[in-house]
């Protein structure tokens, strides 16, 4: 039985020292007005953002995590548009931090463009798609042609060799246009699907519905089946709990915990918002994610490092024993941990159980 206590072969999934992920959303300026956007992206670049030069600074204070360092994802708004996207990525290269990349769908992805990078030395590439066709994709990203635009540059960065991985929104309006998406998804030879699961922050608090906890609770069963026979990687962002439904399949299979924490899912366990994930807005405001807008100071200030390490925030996100309700004491809580983004976001406490989550485990005699 796994317990908070006693994870998986004594893993503590404690990230103290330094996160595997630091999303820098280096622009809001995006091309496309998506109706679930968590930037709240604009046309033009704002004069606020970090400069090319704070970034190289933001990039060589992270040097000091130590190894294993980091790996960057250079977002947005649309990374694109930044004119010195290639020298901040040959910079992050130069350090020693892996770098990849989330561009929006738009016709400033080029062939020339991911050669380009590819010669930089970036590892991999994520593209959304949020509909099996163009007229659903389209309607969610608010750009007639972005569904075509993202699939010609998908097969482009699938021929230059890099890593793919597809994220899609996982909505009340979604749902129905999952399997048709698996379906396509395999086609184009993606490394992994990453489905998030909508969190009221940004757009996404008008015109979006949240899926419910029973609804959650089958997609999960779906998705691990699905796991079972496509050639590509499935991971949940903001919906932990899938690691729970996936840790009871696979010792279903017959699999020891040596043989689960090698997988896919395995290798993410613990992982969550501030718990080996951490963000940094465009104006250098760090959060423990970019759906948990919690500000724990500014990179302009502060080191990346110490504000990681030893802020109040990140420290108690790191800490389960500051978890409250059922996600505080249930058994699964080292390897999930619950969306502590949804949490925040339904009751404006990020240590309050995920409202997603219909597990119920049982109580302790002392609560």
């Amino acid at each position: 039985m796994l317990t908070a206590t006693q994870p998986l072969e004594d893993h503590s999934f404690v990230f103290a020292r330094a996160p595997m992920l630091i999303y820098w959303e280096m622009t809001r300026a995006c091309d496309l007005a998506c109706r679930h956007c968590r930037a709240e992206a604009i046309p033009r670049r704002s004069p606020l953002e970090l400069t090319e030069e704070q970034g190289r600074a933001m990039l060589r204070d992270a040097v000091a995590f130590g190894a294993p360092l980091p790996h960057f994802v250079f977002t947005g708004g649309d990374p694109f548009k930044r004119r010195d996207l290639l020298p901040l990525i040959l910079e992050a290269r130069q350090l020693g931090f892996g770098v990849s990349l989330a561009p929006s769908g738009t016709p400033l992805i080029t062939r020339e463009a991911i050669q380009a990078l590819n010669q930089a030395g970036v590892d991999g590439f994520s593209l959304s798609f949020d509909g099996a066709t163009a007229e659903r994709h389209d309607a969610f990203r608010g750009v007639r042609g972005c569904f075509d635009q993202t699939m010609r540059a998908a097969r482009w960065i699938r021929e230059e060799g890099f890593p793919l991985q597809i994220n899609t929104l996982v909505t009340k309006e979604t749902m129905a246009d999952l399997p048709g998406l698996a379906e396509q998804l395999t086609e184009l030879g993606i490394t992994r699907w990453s489905l998030f699961f909508l969190i009221t922050v940004g757009r996404g608090r008008a015109g979006l519905t949240e899926i419910t906890p029973v609804e959650s609770e089958k997609l999960f069963r779906w998705l691990c089946d699905l796991s079972l026979r496509v050639p590509y990687a499935i991971k949940t962002t903001e919906a932990m709990h899938y690691r729970r439904v996936a840790v009871k399949q696979m010792r279903r299979q017959g699999m020891d915990d040596a043989a689960i924490m090698r997988t896919p899912n395995g290798r993410g366990f613990g992982i969550r918002d501030g718990n080996g994930v951490m963000f940094v807005s465009h104006t250098g405001e760090v959060y423990p994610s970019g759906f948990l807008p919690v500000v724990a100071g500014n990179v302009r200030e502060t080191s990346i490092v110490d504000l990681y390490q030893s802020h109040p925030v990140f420290m108690q996100l790191r800490d389960l024993g500051q978890l409250r309700g059922k996600c505080g004491w249930c058994e699964f809580a080292s390897v999930c941990g619950g969306s502590r983004a949804r949490a925040y976001a339904a009751t404006g406490d990020y240590l309050e159980s995920d409202p997603l989550c219909p597990y119920k485990p049982k109580v302790p005699a002392a609560v």
